[in-house]
């Protein structure tokens, strides 16, 4: 495993820092290490809250490092008393009826510190759920004044699907109309190109019959012509012999 030096450990608590100053998750200095040293985000987590334990212990290596241990401490939480649930629960309540949301409302009671805000906004919400079980209250959204952001997105988004489906559908309509009109001018000319044939192959045929008859006439004066020279051929010879 890579060891942890000086540089690094001091890195890893500066970006902790930053992330408690600008009122973020830990989990993104944990990230961000981790990418940057070449580590998993879980491993520097670990390593981040193991060493905070031993730096509270160690308040040498604490200054040598230039690291203030007072804003890595973590926090022990004392359980809420009833009296306390109901106390917060109430603050929390007010705030949402003035407008704000239940996280900004937690995070002003916690005066920002965000593991006292998480315990905050989970312990109103388990009371809020316990209470409408309760009551056998069905939750519901109040009806939101205007429309958000996201609703004209929605409706945005909405038009331009049926927008693009009436242009589809007319698309099909006039290809299938121009195929239809390709397909009966291809049929006619199939048509007239049969006629043609139809006709070359009448002359031919009127071609061949004459052909044909002209074959048999030739034919027959040829067999005339040999029998006429036969008579005559045997005429002489009797001739000669009387």
């Amino acid at each position: 495993m890579k060891i942890w030096n000086d540089e690094e450990v001091k890195f890893l608590f500066s970006a902790v820092e930053d992330c408690k100053n600008e009122q973020k998750s830990l989990k993104n200095a944990f990230i961000l290490h981790a990418e940057k040293f070449k580590r998993k985000p879980n491993s520097v987590r670990n390593y981040y809250y193991h060493e905070v334990d031993n730096l509270c212990e160690d308040k040498a290596r604490c200054v040598k490092l230039g690291i203030d241990i007072f804003q890595h401490s973590k926090t022990h939480f004392v359980s809420f008393d009833k009296i306390q649930e109901e106390e917060l629960f109430e603050k929390i309540e007010n705030f949402v009826k003035a407008g704000e949301s239940v996280r900004a409302a937690c995070l002003k009671l916690s005066g920002g510190d965000l593991s006292l805000m998480t315990r905050f906004q989970n312990k109103y919400q388990n009371m809020k759920r316990k209470i409408e079980r309760e009551n056998k209250i069905i939750p519901f959204q109040k009806p939101r004044k205007g429309l958000t952001d996201s609703d004209i997105n929605s409706l945005f988004l909405g038009l331009v699907k049926l927008i693009k489906k009436a242009a589809q559908e007319e698309a099909a309509d006039k290809n299938s109309s121009e195929v239809m009109q390709k397909a009966y001018a291809d049929l006619c000319k199939k048509d007239e190109e049969i006629a043609f044939l139809k006709s070359e192959f009448e002359k031919i045929k009127n071609e061949n019959k004459n052909l044909l008859l002209k074959l048999e006439k030739s034919k027959k004066n040829a067999l005339e012509y040999h029998i006429i020279k036969k008579r005559t051929t045997d005429g002489d010879e009797n001739q000669k012999r009387v």
